[in-house]
């Protein structure tokens, strides 16, 4: 799962191009030869599709091997290309991170602003390298994570916790904390668990 290239810009005038604000790839998957051209093609990539992401709206492209989601928050926008593994649901998770970063940094410097330009290649940048894991953009799918983990450890059974040689038996039989009762009852649900044992 990787991210390779995000970026935001302005768009509000739909017959004009959007205007370029910061933009970030990690492009060493590539051929050094061939970096210069793939960095314009993301570029205008990215114009391309921010320019059809009418306000307010978010999509998902599918170009060659990558997915591009777009998200446009009333004329400032964040684009991410993203291979087909990286969660959706975490790109966008990444876009919204971004835009609120931008705006926390330069407030609403955006609108007036009618070239392309590189104040917010530091957000980007730093976007770019957080949240290659997507479960560092994404709360949930990091609990998931978590969860699934936890899930594993709960499989273990009671008799892979005892000590070597140790039998859960025996330790019934010395424990302080079982009523004679609860030792009978132990007993007899082992017996009859046993009988259901096919071999």
């Amino acid at each position: 799962m990787k991210i390779t290239c995000i970026a935001i810009l302005r768009h509000i005038d739909p017959d004009t191009d959007p205007y370029l604000l910061g933009i970030a790839s990690d492009l060493s998957s590539f051929g050094y030869f061939h970096r210069g051209g793939v960095k314009e093609m993301l570029n205008f990539v990215s114009r391309t599709i921010i320019r059809r992401t009418c306000a307010g709206q978010r999509q998902s492209v599918e170009h060659e091997e990558y997915m591009v989601h777009s998200c446009n928050k009333n004329g400032l926008s964040a684009i991410a290309f993203v291979d087909r593994e990286y969660p959706s649901r975490s790109t966008f998770c990444v876009l919204n991170k971004v835009i609120e970063d931008y705006e926390q940094k330069f407030g609403e410097v955006w609108k007036k602003i009618s070239e392309d330009t590189e104040a917010a290649n530091p957000i980007c940048e730093s976007a770019l390298k957080e949240f290659q894991d997507p479960a560092a953009a994404d709360k949930l799918l990091k609990i998931q994570r978590e969860l699934d983990e936890t899930k594993v450890i709960l499989h273990k059974t009671i008799d892979s916790v005892l000590a070597r040689g140790e039998k859960l038996d025996s330790l019934v039989e010395r424990s302080n904390d079982l009523s004679l009762a609860s030792q009978v009852f132990y007993k007899q649900a082992r017996k009859q668990n046993q009988c259901c044992i096919i071999v």
